[in-house]
């Protein structure tokens, strides 16, 4: 079977600064008068814009996300955090310290257990609510997996000083990138934690010896490599993402933003998000055999957002 040859995939984001600041502002003034309830419907409605402002080959992405869903996720995450903190204070004010320690160990367990539960959640909502051309994508990852990768990696992290969190670090985008799904297209990473490691190190010893000049050339490093390593097939065709971002860029991009920014007191945040997302997207190449009569919707629907709300309670929380 002979296949057509590879061609450059359009993608971009076609936002505008100015409509993004109208949905500031007046998110900003329903969140203010409901004494933050508006939130979820806000950031559903966020979410809606940007989705509909990026295209690929020229068609907008559809966000089918609600504040209802999001409004339902965020108070039963509330719920739970605060029924977890006050079964904690039971346990204290009953047992003193044998209690305490208790609900200390309890509580590492909890949070061990809630973050992975919180990211897998929002894998599974965000990319269920997210369609293009009326095929939806998709994350098939087990919650049980994803756990245990994600306890056993952060002990081993924390026994290694450290060492161990690029290993950990590209072993949970590898699970996550390899089970997400665009219709029938399987996305892969291939990363490996030595090269993210000495990536780092390079870094970090290299911004501490140029006073921080050296950062956005390691932040250029480190988002190359993972959109190098990203790559995707269409049942027998290959598709691959590609970025030769240069840290001059990144720079000039970053401080034109700050400007932006600082010299407009705040206002010119919604044109520096557009900005950046424009940037990012022009600075990913994607080439491959994208045959759009071969797409197919195969992915279940899901609209739990506890796991999208449970993950900014909890740093709520923690704050």
């Amino acid at each position: 079977m002979i296949l057509d040859e590879p061609r450059s995939i359009s993608f971009s984001f076609k936002g505008n600064g100015g409509k993004l600041l109208g949905i500031y502002i007046v998110n900003m003034f329903l969140i203010a008068i409901t004494i933050g309830l508006y939130y979820p419907w806000a950031k559903a409605k966020m979410t809606r814009y940007i989705h509909s402002e990026t295209e690929l080959e020229g068609e907008p992405f559809v966000f089918h996300g609600t504040g209802k869903e999001m409004f339902i996720g965020f108070i039963k995450s509330v719920g739970i955090v605060l029924l977890f903190g006050i079964s904690v204070q039971l346990l204290t004010m009953l047992f003193g310290l044998y209690g305490a320690i208790i609900g200390g160990l309890l509580s590492v367990a909890f949070f061990l257990c809630a973050f992975p539960y919180a990211i897998h959640g929002s894998m599974r909502y965000q990319t269920s609510r997210t369609s293009w051309n009326g095929v939806h994508w998709g994350y098939r990852g087990n919650l049980g997996v994803f756990i245990r990768k994600f306890i056993i990696g952060y002990f081993m992290t924390v026994f290694t000083l450290g060492i161990y969190g690029a290993w950990y670090a590209q072993s949970l985008r590898k699970y996550i990138v390899g089970n997400t799904r665009f219709g029938n297209i399987e996305f892969e990473y291939d990363g490996d934690g030595l090269t993210y490691f000495v990536m780092h190190l390079k870094g970090i010893v290299l911004t501490i010896c140029t006073l921080g000049i050296y950062f956005f050339w390691y932040n250029k490093d480190i988002f190359n490599y993972l959109v190098n390593q990203t790559s995707a097939r269409h049942e027998e065709e290959e598709i691959e993402f590609t970025s030769e971002l240069t840290g001059g860029a990144l720079f000039g991009h970053m401080f034109t933003n700050a400007l932006l920014v600082v010299f407009t007191l705040g206002i010119g945040f919604p044109w520096a998000i557009v900005r950046t997302l424009r940037f990012v997207y022009s600075n990913i190449s994607i080439n491959g055999n994208f045959n759009v009569e071969k797409l197919v919707d195969t992915e279940p629907a899901y609209n739990d957002a506890l796991g999208e709300e449970l993950g900014g309670v909890i740093e709520a929380a923690l704050s």
